[in-house]
């Protein structure tokens, strides 16, 4: 199984990120409008009930809440499915063992926790805290101001050693950087493009999904260019999908882009980028 496809936390349950089944879907990470406020601090608190939800504001609830309903079995899975043994990508990664669909529904459920709450939660040893703290992020992205997106924002961008898994960065980027330099220099993408650690490049590469979505191609072609020699696996499946995003949306400029590059573009890169195209012409870019 790929590393952007819809994955499973055991048990045959899924958690999908995707829209098509190869990616994520920054509409699923939408709560809507309404409650504000700061309770951190305040206890359990309950704030109120949004489309039946109840609104908790307490850091120390939501993670007993997490512990609760911790699942060893599908921890295990996980460890093994997020690559954490000796050497591994994810090398010591640690896990409840919660589902998606499950973090996603308490996500709501705690979604007026403080920004200095959320912050100790996305420098969790713990992956679903993590996880939890990106949901939170870029649903409270979408629906604040000016002032408190730079916020969201800088917390994202000063604590990029803690997204540091393929999940946590395709559910994420996309949200919060790629949307909040959309009117603005998109320079730190360029940079992360060039970065030493291999989550930031990969979240350089998907925070270009939020402009490939409305026709603007350049900054993901440019990175996917940077990422032609990057050596890790996860690089090239992140460059061939926003490859193939963006010949969903105007095939001629993936075209361009395969025709210039094919040739030199790892196999797993290629593969990615051409599963869409008909089959006579995937075996003409595999055979150049």
């Amino acid at each position: 199984m790929s590393d952007a496809t819809a994955f499973k936390f055991g048990h045959g349950v899924s958690g999908d990120f995707s829209e098509t089944g190869h990616g994520v879907s920054g509409d699923s990470i939408e709560f809507g409008h309404g409650v504000s406020g700061d309770f951190s601090g305040a206890g359990d608190v309950d704030v109120g009930t949004m489309g039946g939800t109840s609104m908790k504001c307490s850091l120390d609830s939501l993670k007993r809440e997490l512990q609760a309903i911790a699942d060893s079995s599908i921890a295990e899975h996980s460890k093994r499915y997020f690559k954490t043994g000796p050497g591994e990508y994810a090398e010591g990664d640690q896990f409840y063992g919660i589902r998606v669909p499950i973090l996603r529904k308490i996500a709501k459920e705690f979604r007026e926790l403080s920004l200095l709450e959320i912050g100790e939660l996305l420098r969790s040893p713990i992956h679903e805290e993590r996880l939890l703290a990106l949901f939170l992020m870029a649903s409270r992205y979408k629906r604040s101001d000016d002032g408190e997106r730079k916020k969201i924002y800088d917390l994202y961008c000063s604590n990029t050693e803690f997204i540091n898994n393929w999940d946590l960065v395709d559910s994420s980027s996309h949200l919060i950087a790629g949307e909040h330099l959309r009117t603005r220099s998109r320079k730190p993408l360029h940079q992360w493009a060039k970065s030493k650690v291999l989550w930031e490049r990969r979240i350089a590469m998907i925070a270009t999904l939020a402009y490939i979505r409305e026709n603007d191609f350049q900054d993901a072609l440019a990175i996917a260019e940077i990422l032609l020699t990057d050596h890790h696996d996860l690089i090239h499946k992140a460059t061939g999908w926003m490859l193939r995003e963006i010949g969903e949306r105007e095939l001629g400029v993936e075209l361009e882009f395969l025709d210039r590059f094919a040739a030199k573009m790892p196999r797993t890169m290629l593969r990615y980028a051409i599963e869409k195209l008909p089959d006579r012409a995937r075996k003409a870019y595999l055979g150049k």
